[in-house]
């Protein structure tokens, strides 16, 4: 159950706030009896505003349940299972072992292709080069022609 903040002053404490500033901006450019009317328009509206404020003080500042009574078992049922906690398992010394191994130089026996990789039939991708076979002055003429130029 929530409870709303403070009492019905701070209602009518926005009411006039929002009354007084509608009347004074109204009023230099409108009638009396037009700025009268938009001031009370003003204050009910601020008037409603402030019980939301309020509401939503009143959910966010409401303090917890206590241990025990009804409440704390109304509370504890409807809040069951809606929390997961997690616990990743620590991964420091694999993560330090990966790093020093990766930072450590290379000596005779990791310079060479491991046994398991040849017997795999792992071979490095080895893409063949591009080579030219057209002179720079026939693939401007052809440019040229394709651009209609």
């Amino acid at each position: 159950m929530n409870r709303m903040f403070g009492n019905v002053r701070i209602n009518f404490l926005a009411g006039i706030i929002g009354l007084i500033l509608t009347f004074f901006v109204s009023f230099s450019s409108n009638l009396l009896s037009t700025s009268l009317f938009r001031a009370g328009a003003a204050f009910i509206i601020w008037f409603l505003l402030a019980f939301l404020l309020r509401y939503v003080l009143g959910s966010v500042l409401v303090s917890p349940p206590d241990k025990g009574g009804l409440e704390s078992l109304e509370f504890e049922q409807e809040t069951k299972g809606a929390q997961l906690d997690v616990i990743a398992p620590n991964d420091d010394e694999v993560l330090k072992d990966i790093l020093n191994y990766a930072q450590a130089e290379p000596n005779e026996d990791q310079k060479k292709p491991s046994q398991s990789a040849v017997d795999s039939g792992f071979e490095p991708l080895n893409p063949p080069k591009i080579v030219r076979t057209k002179d720079a002055e026939e693939l401007a003429q052809a440019v040229r022609h394709l651009s209609g130029k």
